[in-house]
């Protein structure tokens, strides 16, 4: 039997809670994710977190449910999921050679608790050239990653370096994530 509810079809997200230890059964959100624009990266990254474990949560009541969000902030902008491969190109080359925010917000709703928060890390792109970034969106990987990329597969070659939690980066601060559901009595292998 599984201890908690995944509201998120992200296979990253999936894989690291399984490397934690964790039980849990995945059921995506359908919610709307475009209702809050206009709102700052965190306030954003957490109210969809909410949103997408509420939508889950109101279907299964009796079990815990995590969503999460991440979203790449660079200048102000907020980049979600490229729209096309033109889209793709202008978000890398606006990362090229730059230090940007990665920020990712979850949400534990469960009869005991509401838990909402967010953590950000920063990355830092090498200078990358036009070939390069088309090359990239040649792969795919892009299209389904905010920001157009990711570090955890082919896009770790763009990165020159992270402050903060990597796996935050991936899609879930996992160590923090286990806490929080330990605190709600739901534990992985080691915490």
């Amino acid at each position: 039997m599984s201890d908690f509810i995944l509201a998120s079809a992200s296979p990253r997200r999936k894989e690291l809670l399984t490397q934690a230890g964790f039980s849990f059964e995945v059921i995506p959100s359908t919610c709307d994710e475009s209702a809050l624009q206009g709102l700052n990266a965190k306030d954003m990254v957490e109210a969809l977190a909410y949103q997408k474990a509420m939508d889950v949560y109101t279907m299964h009541p009796d079990k815990t449910v995590l969503g999460a969000d991440t979203v790449v902030c660079f200048d102000g902008e907020i980049l979600g999921k490229p729209k096309d491969k033109e889209d793709a190109f202008r978000m890398l080359k606006m990362l090229s050679g730059q230090t940007h925010e990665v920020r990712t917000g979850f949400a534990l709703l469960s009869k005991k608790a509401e838990f909402v928060s967010s953590e950000a890390a920063m990355v830092t792109f090498f200078h990358l050239t036009d070939e390069q970034i088309h090359n990239y969106i040649q792969t795919g990987e892009p299209m389904d990653k905010a920001g157009a990329y990711g570090i955890q597969g082919k896009g770790a070659v763009l990165v020159r370096s992270v402050l903060g939690d990597y796996f935050n980066v991936v899609g879930l601060p996992i160590a923090t994530v286990a806490r929080a559901l330990a605190a709600l009595g739901i534990h992985g292998e080691v915490v």
